[in-house]
Parts: structure tokens; sequence; C-alpha cells
């Protein structure tokens, strides 16, 4: 029986859809995501199941939404042991490797994966996991600085080096360290290039803070424009503190995006790094399947808000390419259809071998893949996406519907029309069977 393919799984924390080249941004230079976008298949309606990272991040490795997977907030986790692709994998065969970031906050720091690389990562448990904890004396001794404002954070946009960038260039080494030790081991030749590898390869960058190595930033600081969309619903769950502050300057905006872009080119740069050594070490990529996402987006000053935590496309959206010649065309194509994050755990299961928990919130993407008769027409075209516990949303072909609770209004978006997202067309009679459609789907996902 042939071997199932490798898999590349290339991730990064805070990346808009649209700053990579083959998505038409004019300043972002990512020429190794531009080359598996022209390679492969890249899916424009990709959403994240939560625009924050924590919940975002484990409904992707648990297949399921926050509150079916129990991890609507930040500071929360997956149960110890609970059902993840990476399990999934590991229990046929697969060696199950991530080099990077999984932002897992509870006891159990591996959630199926068999081997991490954590170099300059800081891996934290939260007390609260903690059975046997002491609160007063976690309370006496752990007092948590606060976080710098959204102001302090754009005002010190600039020249810089993160600890986030330390991180990287850590785990990216390490990663590079793994490749060579599994597919050549040249000291003990004890390669085993025949089983098969998840290889998963997570940045922390671009996240801010908006910092950036001189020479790079300089490339982007006097071309950069700020977003000319400054439009904000008016609607009492836009109106919170992700606003641009007061005292910000016009200045201070543009070096925010441009370190932003130059982070974009350094995890571009990573990346390559990647597919060079695998490349190296006799590794032929058409063999494997190679994905890349984010897990949500940056407002980066569009809507006049900042960071992400909305349903705003460019908060909620993420970037998916694809890449597996021996298993689907690729040449670049595109697919418009809703996908979600959650959708990626059955997709790894079906490519591996895997059985496929019958619990959760995920499609197979291969039809789409493989372009096989009807699947766009079987596709159930939604992706829905939730935050805090509190609010939902629901996108349907061009529609995105948004629920805050019973006592703010209800907001549509027909992004066919207004692709700006500036008018709320949820009374708009055109819309009243499809309103109906999503109030009837809202309820049955648990929000009343």
């Amino acid at each position: 029986m042939p071997r199932p393919p490798h898999i590349l799984f290339l991730m990064d924390d805070q990346h808009r859809f649209d700053l990579f080249g083959f998505a038409g941004h004019p300043l972002a230079r990512t020429p190794h995501l531009d080359r598996l976008a022209a390679e492969g298949v890249v899916f424009t309606n990709a959403y994240t199941p939560s625009p924050i990272c924590v919940p975002a991040r484990q409904c992707l490795a648990s297949g399921k939404l926050p509150r079916h997977c129990g991890v609507e907030r930040y500071g929360q986790d997956l149960p110890p042991h609970s059902e993840t692709f990476a399990r999934a994998l590991a229990r046929v065969g697969y060696t199950t490797a991530c080099a990077g970031k999984l932002h897992h906050l509870g006891t159990d720091q591996m959630q199926g994966w068999t081997r991490r690389i954590c170099n300059g990562d800081d891996l934290q448990i939260e007390p609260d996991f903690l059975p046997d904890r002491d609160r007063e004396a976690y309370a006496r001794h752990h007092q948590s600085a606060p976080n710098w404002t959204l102001a302090e954070e754009l005002r010190r946009a600039g020249p810089g080096r993160s600890p986030y960038a330390v991180s990287d260039d850590l785990n990216v080494a390490g990663a590079c360290a793994l490749i060579e030790e599994y597919f050549v081991s040249p000291h003990y030749q004890r390669a085993t290039p025949d089983r098969p590898l998840l290889l998963k390869v997570s940045l922390q960058q671009p996240h801010y803070p908006f910092c950036a190595p001189p020479d790079l930033l300089a490339r982007y600081l006097d071309r950069v424009v700020d977003y000319e969309n400054q439009h904000t619903l008016d609607h009492p769950a836009f109106a919170n503190w992700t606003r641009t502050p007061t005292g910000v300057s016009a200045d201070d905006r543009r070096r925010a995006i441009a370190a932003t872009l130059a982070m974009v080119e350094l995890c571009d740069a990573h990346f390559g790094r990647v597919l060079d050594q695998l490349r190296a070490c006799g590794q032929d990529l058409d063999d494997w399947l190679i994905l890349y996402t984010s897990d949500h987006g940056e407002l980066l000053g569009e809507h006049d808000k900042w960071w992400k935590l909305s349903f705003y496309e460019g908060s909620v959206k993420v970037p998916l390419v694809v890449r597996a010649p021996r298993l689907f065309a690729g040449g670049g194509r595109r697919i418009d259809a809703n996908v979600s994050l959650c959708d990626l755990f059955t997709t790894f299961c079906e490519v591996a071998g895997a059985p496929i928990p019958p619990d959760l919130d995920s499609r197979s993407l291969l039809p789409l893949l493989r372009d096989e008769t009807n699947a766009r027409t079987a596709w159930p075209d939604e992706a829905v996406s939730q935050y805090n516990g509190a609010a939902c949303m629901i996108k349907e072909g061009a529609l995105k519907y948004q629920f805050y609770g019973p006592a703010q209004p209800e907001v549509l978006f027909d992004l066919a029309s207004d692709p700006g997202e500036t008018v709320n067309a949820i009374n708009d009679p055109a819309h009243a069977a499809a309103v109906t459609r999503f109030r009837t789907r809202r309820i049955a996902l648990g929000f009343h």
C-alpha cells in the first residue's frame, strides 16, 4: 500500500487575506507564497471560526466551532487529550511535528503532536488549568502587567526586533534541523523518509508589535498609504476600543502599516527557507501536500479600526493556499466557495487515510480541490465565525449576517453590492428570505 503524502502546514499569525503579491497587493513582497499560489489553488473566501487567536487555533485543531469545542474566549483551551487532527494523523502512523506556535494554555501542551520545536516560544500554562493551585498565593506573586494600549502600540510602530521575530528565527532553524534529521540523518543514518510526516511551521509574525528591521521598513515606509475606507458602521458593537485612538498621527498609522508589510516579507522568507531545505534534503515537493493559512486577519486601520476582534473582512477572512499536484491540478486556480479553517481537520484526515470523527464542524476540501463534477453545487456554501460566546457571523454566498445579542440590531452586509461593508441591509426586502434563513441557522448554532 503506498505511503500517504507528507504534509507541510505553513501558518503565520494575524495576516490579512490581501497582503500578498498573488492577491494583487501593490507593495507586498511574497515570492515564495506567490509561487505556491501559482502552482496550487487559492481559496478566495476562507474564514476563521473566531477572529481572535486562541479560539481560532483550537477550532482549527479540533475541527469544531467555538461553542462546540468549548473554546469561545481568550484564556480557554481544549480539554486534555482532545481529538485533534494531529492526534488523528499520529494514530495512523504519521510523525506529527510542530515548530512554533500552537497557543495551548492548558496542561496538555502536545494535544496529539508527537514532536514539538519550541525554540524561543514562551509556552505557558494558565493557572486556572492547575487543579491544585493556591489562588491566594498566585494572586500575591503573579500580578501581570497590563498590555499597552492601542495608542501606545501605534505610537511605538517603527524599526525594531520583537520577541516574535526572535522566536520565528529560532523555530524555523529548528524546523530545518528536523527536516535534515528526518530525511537525511547524516550522523546516525536514522532517516525515516518512508514514514509520513505532518510538519507544521507556525510563525508568530506579522502579529504586532508593529516593528521590523530598519532596512526592510525603509522599503515600505515612503510608499504605504492609509486605507481609504474609514467608514465604521453606526452600531454599538462596532464602536469599541479598536478604533484609532485620539492623538495617533497619520505618520504613526503609516509606520504600523509599513512594519506589517516588512514582517509579511520576513514570513515569506521563512517559508522559503523551509521549502528550500526540503529540496536540499532530496524531497520532491510534488509529492507533498503543502498548505498555507493564518489564524485571522488584521484591520490595519481600515474602517478606522485595528487588530482583529471584528467580523469585518480584514479581520475574519483568512488566506488559504493548497498545493498538491499529485492529488489535484493547480495552476493558479481560484475557488470562491465559502470555507472555514475548521474544514482542514477532515481534509487532512481524508488525505492521510485517517478515520473522521462524526461530530465535527468540518468538511473535506478535496472535492473542491479536485474540481469534481458537481462539487461546487453540492458544497454547503457557508462559513461560520463566533466571538466571545456572544456574537455570531454566518456567511452564505455574498451575504454576511451578524448577531451581537438580542439587545442589539442584527447586521447584514451584501458584499456583492457593498464590498466596503458600509451599509446594513438587514431590513432590505430583497433579503427578507435570506434573513429568515440566517435566523433559523443562528438559533440552531445556539445563539438566541
